[in-house]
């Protein structure tokens, strides 16, 4: 995954199937794709080496490569 890219890439780690709630896959190029289900109670929302945002429950774990620089930076150009 290229550092300076502006596409986000997430993945969702569950404990077990049954905190999914619900996955759909469409055939199809155009398709939309859902995901669901709980990470369960937030135990802690942290900075992988700056670059990963990664939210720990007690049922899961939510990654995605969003840089911590990157949220403040958007947060100052609302404040403008």
């Amino acid at each position: 995954m290229e550092e300076n890219s502006s596409e986000r890439c997430f993945s969702v780690e569950l404990k077990s199937k049954a905190n999914l709630k619900n996955v759909t896959l469409a055939n199809g190029s155009h398709e939309t794709v859902l995901v669901e289900g709980s990470i369960g109670d937030l135990l802690s929302a942290e900075f992988a080496e700056g670059l990963i945002l990664q939210i720990i429950g007690t049922n899961g774990v939510l990654r995605i490569n969003l840089a911590e620089n990157e949220i403040q930076r958007k947060q100052n150009l609302k404040e403008e």
